[in-house]
């Protein structure tokens, strides 16, 4: 028994032995590995150069395990994370020398070279994000090598050709993220195969060739999230994805699917978010919708014909439906006004009926409500603010009637409210005219009568009433009106004179007064008005005479005082602003026409005024008869004889020389007239081929280039212009311009967006190309900019310029942005401008922007492939680097310019400032690398203090689009996204959190 128990112990004591020998080896083995990673982390830090965000990184500091870079598990790091971190070298190629790498991230940085083939030493390896760097050529073929990866995240780099087929066979990813990469290539089948995915992100991907949806994509059963839009899709929607049962966000919005939507989609379960926006769908919505954990419906844009479905009213989650720009007709069903999360309602541009749902709001926290274009009747539901969250209204273009519900003028959260082109009727509630947030109301042509209130809020920008019965004289008060922007008020029972308040508003630019009965003179003191643009104030009853003050208003281009009983003569100084739109007609005018006017571009200007005279016959005026010279007393006879001789023959040779003149101008204009000319028109036009081929005289002349002459043509009694652009196909050399004119015939034919010129129609003939656009009041963006500086006889020759402020100038960018974003992301094949400059964004009478001169663009035929140009062709100072390096074109050089024109508008230099090697991106960018104070660059004409911190965001946003790599600057989705978060005067900080982290050049 004690040899069992000697024994025993002694076993005992053997395996406690070996036990503790085995806790100091292992013991060993960690300090030892321990200390060969701490040696690895400390190389990382010197490759990269010893970055400042890694001084903590020391051999002193022997606890790297608790460095904020690094994570470990049992003493071992296992987790590497750097983001945002400005590395500009490429991955430590030794990095795998860390053995137990699980995790990886390295994202938002500036990482350049191919794809890091040494990570293929980190077999454990699950989690890789090279997200948003610098990266380019393919991903390798071989990246399966990565066995164990879970989540693979490349997107936002420069890699291109096909996604490797190799994809398909990492087996053990969950979450697939190739987003916004060059891709040109395909999207293999075999990503079907990945049957744990749960996430797979590869949404602007506009560079891949017009692509199907892989046909085994419905295989991913574990599939939650799927988004891919704007990645250039075409074909239909598989009807098995009905099958993809644990689907929770799909988005294929923003490509070419056509098709009708599968009944099956909205028979999932599980899906929360669904975004087919920017399609061709067509056919009827499904009837059935079991969907019923949706939140985010958004079919707009697209092509759906039918009824809203009736099944819509059970998805009690939903808070946004947007059915918005389709072809659907019916009625909406009543059950969608009980939905009790239902925020956002839009369906505007359908062709939907009846009455509107009673409900709506009673039961949600309604905030937008969006019916217009439609075909509705009867009143407005009573009850849209009735939980206090419901900020706007739109419902113009339908037949609604009846009274505005008086729950409205209590809605303190109300931001805008247009109702145009109804029938409603009645006062408008008083509470409405006050409200705090509310900064526009619309509601010309209905039948609203009562009179304008003493007080508005002064939150309150754009007032249109027009075409209404509002009656009585206006307010006396109109003082307090201080933000008033637009204040239309054309065809009402206004009565009484203007009152002189009005004119203290210094923010207007538009003020259409006409067809009212307002009596008394025009107020004289209106120097205030320095933003006034346009004035209409005809078809009144109007007296005395035109101030001489109105001629010293920096801003007007549109001045009609037409059909009233003004007298006096007219200010010689109102020539020299050179109005774009001046009528005068049908007053009591007398006296001589001042010269500048003497020309075609006014001959309707002046009409029914008995009094007035001209020196010449253009105007159709009777002509100013002379004063009778007289001769003195001490001229001799013989002098006075020799004297009218001399006048006589000199007389009689200009009269000659006229003759001739005018018998060559009138055989040339024949000729023209003789022509046959050929009109192509893309828009419902009010004038015809030979009334713009007669107009095009000397006269009319407002500007030349290498293309030919543009003038200015009057097309109706009441004033209006349009701009024709002329080529002739004789001239030597004229082949590459004849192109680039028919390249913008077919770009801009196709193209509505209300952000880009509109082309009326083109007139050619055997040797002569011209085409008609709409004119714009305001002329080009650069003239505004570049004048300032000018000599005032150089400027008074084309406009009188003011100051753009600061307000301005963001909605003239923020236009120009929607233009090009358009072009961009929503024509198909894309549409690249290579232009863009300040020269071609033209402003119209309230400076909205028009994206102008396609003559240099091109459409991308086959987006897959980078277009290579035979010769570069710009402007200095907009041409992005790659372009005139490579004449390689995509969106980007588009981006590269727009951003000058940030710089431009930011600081109000021109874009060639710097030396003669250097332009003014070049500039902005060695300024913000030395860290200077960005406020000491601004415009100092328009630096305010309240818009400083704006105006710094949009100088480091024009930074940002003028990166030297392309991949590196945002889309113009992205730009626009930006440049509208400015400009939300009801955005809080918290809304923008998100996207500016992902943008540190624009965190202040």
């Amino acid at each position: 028994m004690t040899k069992v128990v000697l024994s025993c112990l002694k076993m005992t004591l053997f395996y406690l032995l070996s036990f503790l020998f085995l806790i100091y080896a292992h013991s060993q083995s960690q300090s030892l590995l321990y200390d060969q990673e701490h040696v690895v982390l400390l190389r990382i830090k010197q490759y990269l150069q010893n970055p400042p965000f890694l001084s903590h990184w020391t051999t002193t500091n022997s606890s790297h395990c608790y460095w904020p870079e690094i994570k470990c598990t049992n003493g071992s790091v296992t987790t590497l994370v750097m983001i945002n971190t400005n590395i500009t070298q490429t991955l430590p190629p030794f990095i795998c020398n860390l053995k137990n790498l699980t995790y990886i991230d390295f994202q938002f940085n500036y990482i350049p070279g191919e794809f890091p083939r040494s990570l293929y030493n980190c077999p454990k390896l699950e989690h890789l994000d090279l997200s948003q760097n610098y990266f380019v050529g393919k991903i390798p073929d071989d990246i399966d090598t990565l066995a164990n990866l879970s989540f693979l995240s490349l997107g936002g780099n420069n890699f291109s050709g096909d996604i490797p087929v190799s994809i398909g066979k990492l087996k053990k990813l969950t979450n697939l993220q190739l987003y916004q990469c060059p891709f040109n290539g395909t999207i293999p089948d075999e990503i079907g195969n990945l049957s744990n995915l749960e996430t797979f992100y590869m949404f602007y991907n506009n560079m891949l060739p017009p692509t199907k949806l892989p046909s085994r994509l419905t295989m991913l059963s574990k599939l939650k999230v799927f988004d891919m839009h704007d990645s250039n899709l075409v074909g239909e929607i598989p009807e098995t994805i009905g099958e993809m049962v644990a689907l929770e966000k799909l988005d294929i919005s923003g490509n070419g699917l056509s098709g009708q939507i599968p009944n099956g989609l909205l028979k999932l379960k599980n899906l929360s978010i669904l975004y087919l926006y920017k399609n061709s769908l067509s056919g009827d919505i499904p009837a059935v919708v079991e969907s019923f954990n949706l939140i985010e419906l958004d079919l707009s844009q697209n092509n759906l014909t039918g009824k809203i479905p009736e099944d819509f009213g059970k998805l009690k989650k939903l808070t946004s439906m947007n059915l918005e720009m389709n072809q659907l007709s019916g009625e909406v069903p009543e059950s969608i006004g009980f939905l009790p999360d239902l925020i956002d309602f839009l369906v505007f541009l359908n062709n939907l009926s009846g009455n509107l749902p009673p409900n709506f709001g009673r039961f949600s926290k309604l905030e937008t409500f969006q019916v217009a274009s439609n075909s509705f009747s009867g009143e407005l539901p009573q009850n849209l603010c009735y939980n206090g969250r419901f900020v706007g209204l739109t419902t113009y273009d339908n037949n609604l009637s009846g009274e505005l519900p008086e729950t409205l003028g209590n809605c303190s959260s109300l931001q805008f409210l247009s109702i145009e082109n109804n029938k409603f009727s009645g006062n408008i509630p008083s509470g409405l005219w006050t409200l705090k947030n509310l900064s526009t109301i619309k509601v010309n042509q209905n039948k609203f009568t009562g009179e304008l209130p003493e007080r508005i809020s002064l939150s309150i920008s754009d007032l249109g009433i027009s075409y209404n019965h509002f009656s009585g004289r206006l307010p006396s008060e109109v003082s307090s009106w201080k933000n008033l922007v637009v204040f239309s008020a054309s065809n009402n029972f206004f009565n009484g004179s203007i009152p002189h308040d009005l004119t203290s508003l210094p923010q207007l630019t538009t003020l259409l007064l006409d067809q009212n009965q307002l009596t008394g003179p025009l107020p004289s003191d209106i120097i205030s008005w320095k933003s006034l643009t346009s004035l209409n104030v005809s078809h009144n009853q109007l007296s005395g005479e035109i101030p001489d003050a109105i001629s010293r208003l920096p801003a007007l281009n549109i001045l009609d005082l037409s059909e009233n009983k003004i007298s006096g003569q007219i200010p010689p100084q109102l020539a020299l602003m050179r109005p774009t739109n001046l009528n005068l007609s049908s007053n009591q005018l007398t006296g001589k026409i001042p010269s500048d006017f003497e020309n075609l571009a006014y001959f309707r200007s002046f009409l029914n005024n008995s009094g007035l005279c001209a020196d010449t016959t253009v105007l159709n005026l009777t002509l100013c008869s002379s004063a009778p010279q007289r001769v003195s007393n001490g001229s001799s006879v013989s002098q006075s004889h020799a004297l009218l001789i001399t006048v006589m023959v000199l007389a009689s040779l200009v009269a000659l020389l006229s003759s001739l003149f005018v018998i060559r101008f009138y055989r040339k204009r024949k000729q023209e007239l003789r022509k046959t000319w050929k009109l192509t028109s893309f828009q419902r036009l009010r004038f015809t081929k030979s009334s713009i081929v007669s107009s095009m005289t000397e006269h009319n002349i407002i500007g030349s280039g290498g293309y030919g002459e543009v003038y200015r043509v009057a097309v109706d009694v009441l004033g209006s212009y349009v701009a024709v652009k002329k080529i002739s196909r004789s001239r030597r050399l004229d082949k590459k311009l004849e192109d680039s004119f028919l390249a913008e015939v077919e770009i801009l034919s196709n193209i509505r967006h209300n952000n880009i010129v509109k082309l009326l129609c083109c007139i050619s003939s055997e040797d002569s190309l011209l085409l008609v656009y709409e004119y714009h009041a305001n002329h080009s963006l650069d003239r505004w900019l570049q004048n300032k500086n000018k000599s005032s006889s150089a400027v008074s020759a084309l406009v009188h310029y003011s100051i753009l402020d600061w307000p301005r100038r963001l909605h003239i960018a923020i236009g120009a942005a929607q233009g090009l974003c358009y072009m961009h992301h929503d024509c198909s094949p894309p549409v690249i401008h290579r232009d863009v400059k300040t020269s071609n964004i033209l402003l119209d009478s309230e400076f909205n922007a028009k994206v102008a001169d396609f003559g240099l663009a091109r459409m991308l035929i086959k987006p897959e492939e980078l277009a290579t140009m035979s010769a570069v062709a710009g402007t200095f100072g907009y041409i992005a680097p790659e372009y005139a390096q490579t004449t390689r074109v995509n969106e980007k050089i588009d981006v590269y310019s727009f951003g000058v024109v940030l710089l431009e508008l930011t600081t109000g230099k021109e874009a060639n400032h710097g030396d003669e090697h250097s332009s003014l991106a070049e500039w902005a960018w060695r300024y913000i690398e030395v860290e200077s104070n960005i406020e000491d660059v601004l415009d100092e004409e328009i630096k305010e203090a309240c818009y400083i911190d704006e105006m710094c965001r949009i100088f480091k946003l024009g930074v940002m689009c003028t990166a030297t790599l392309p991949t590196s600057r945002p889309s113009m989705k992205e730009v626009l996204k930006i440049l509208q978060c400015c400009n939300d005067p009801f955005a809080n900080g918290d809304k923008n959190v998100g996207f500016y982290d992902h943008v540190p050049l624009l965190k202040r």
